[in-house]
């Protein structure tokens, strides 16, 4: 095992920590795809940037900058449409607390 290889111990304690449920086969399968994207950072970690400027936009283009105003409001009927259940001009949602 490389040092940035992860044990399938590890895959188990990774997802008891976010408490998802996974087989020992879906453990294998993650095991596998962990182990991967990390080969993969390692080959990026190899590619030499010394002298790379940082990347601070794409292109070098500038974005057009536009006044911040509300153009689309001011339609609570037509909002209300969407809705499944509204009361009082508010969207009704069922309770989730009990």
């Amino acid at each position: 095992m490389t040092k940035s290889e992860i044990d399938e111990a590890t895959v188990r304690r990774i997802a008891h920590l976010a408490r998802v449920k996974v087989t020992a086969e879906e453990a294998k399968s993650l095991q596998r795809e962990l182990n991967g994207i990390l080969s993969w950072v390692e080959e990026l970690n190899a590619i030499p940037t010394d002298g790379v400027e940082p990347l601070t936009s794409v292109g070098g283009a500038k974005l057009h900058m536009r006044e911040d105003v509300v153009t689309d409001g001011n339609k609570p009927a037509d909002v209300l449409k969407n809705a499944p259940k509204s009361e009082d001009g508010f969207f009704l949602v069922p309770k989730v607390i009990e």
